[in-house]
């Protein structure tokens, strides 16, 4: 991965000069990602993404029935907006937040049992984390998805709401620096970009940012020592989604998602990520005001492309009615994650299954002794 890079010039407040789109052109495709509904284009989902040109769309178990269904689908995605390469997304983290699972794919485990085996043995963790990773990507590269929203770098406090919980690589900052590399390597080798979340962390948050706004009292210097850790030494991960939670020692007003400062101070320069930064979804409970501004208001704060899941149609009108054209800064980081994701590719890992197996088998029994 690239070493750090300097804040770029084009950020935060840069991206509210975009223009709304009112019709194809030749231009940089719309600041949004967009969900469908279900697992066929419809032709009004068709007819809507040809003209709004999203940047990429979102897959969710409502759309994975079976694999060939799914390279249809995803083609068909890319079809209606004249990009072969446009990203596709899914949330395939393992565990219980897996979009894919039996009886056509794997169901992966849950992200706490690498930290259990890596609290045991920590190269064992890393090794099991990297090789279900792998399997991960492999599966998803071959239905042409090509960015799993993976891995979590969220440490959970003591206090804080079990929506992280198990899906958390470990409890402290090195165990969950060291898994969080190797779940972005082991993607990688598939030629699949990882996403690092929930940028600056969510770990503390005492609410599910799903139905509420979490606010977050911690002081500055233990949000740096913890909570900012793991994503400062991710900082060259090749995307980003930021947290729907509100700081108050760094913004009293608004949510990490929609806060400029927050992105241009904290997660741009402290952190030091210079990715393609994309906001959590816009339909989350976290977020207030119609959906439009919503969206509005994360582009504007810096990220590069806003996130809309539900695949309702209502929605995805009002996002692309005031969604800008990605600026130039952000095509330049999309550009970079493209080759970081392009050229990671290794050879097959053979009986990577086996292995993994294995490591997973072994901890268990060290655990129980």
């Amino acid at each position: 991965m690239p070493r750090r890079r300097a804040r770029s010039a084009t950020g935060s407040r840069a991206a509210s000069s975009g223009a709304s789109l009112s019709g194809p052109d030749a231009g940089p495709p719309c600041a949004v990602i967009f969900g469908c509904a279900g697992p066929v284009l419809t032709d009004a989902e068709r007819a809507l993404f040809a003209r709004v040109r999203p940047l990429g769309f979102i897959l969710f178990a409502r759309n994975c029935e079976a694999p060939d269904q799914v390279g249809r689908l995803v083609a068909a995605l890319r079809e209606a907006i004249g990009d072969e390469a446009a990203p596709v997304l899914i949330d395939q983290e393992g565990g219980r937040v897996a979009r894919l699972g039996p009886p056509h794919w794997r169901r992966p485990p849950p992200m706490g049992d690498f930290a259990a085996l890596a609290a045991i043995d920590p190269e064992s963790g890393r090794e099991a984390c990297f090789l279900n990773a792998r399997m991960i990507g492999a599966e998803l590269a071959a239905l042409g998805i090509t960015v799993d929203c993976a891995p979590v770098l969220d440490i959970p406090a003591p206090d804080g709401h079990d929506i992280i919980g198990d899906r958390a690589l470990g409890g402290d900052v090195e165990t969950v620096s060291m898994l969080g590399r190797a779940v972005c390597d082991g993607l990688l080798a598939e030629a699949v970009n990882p996403v690092v979340k929930h940028v600056p962390g969510h770990g503390r948050a005492r609410a599910d940012s799903h139905k509420e706004l979490p606010v977050v009292d911690a002081a500055v210097e233990d949000l740096r020592r913890i909570d900012f850790a793991p994503f400062r030494r991710l900082f060259d991960a090749p995307w980003a989604m930021t947290a729907h939670i509100r700081y108050t020692a760094l913004d009293a007003k608004r949510p990490a998602s929609a806060s400029p400062d927050i992105i241009a101070d904290v997660v741009r320069g402290d952190i030091g990520f210079d990715g393609f930064l994309i906001s959590d979804d816009l339909g989350m409970a976290a977020l207030a005001g119609a959906m439009g501004e919503r969206a509005r208001a994360v582009v504007e704060a810096g990220c590069d492309a806003a996130l809309h899941c539900s695949g309702r149609l209502d929605e995805m009108e009002a996002v692309a009615d005031v969604a800008p054209r990605l600026t130039e800064g952000a095509l330049e980081r999309l550009a970079r994650a493209e080759l970081q994701r392009t050229s990671a590719r290794k050879p097959a890992e053979r009986r990577a299954a086996a292995r993994l197996a294995d490591l997973l088998a072994r901890g268990g029994k060290a655990a129980s002794a």
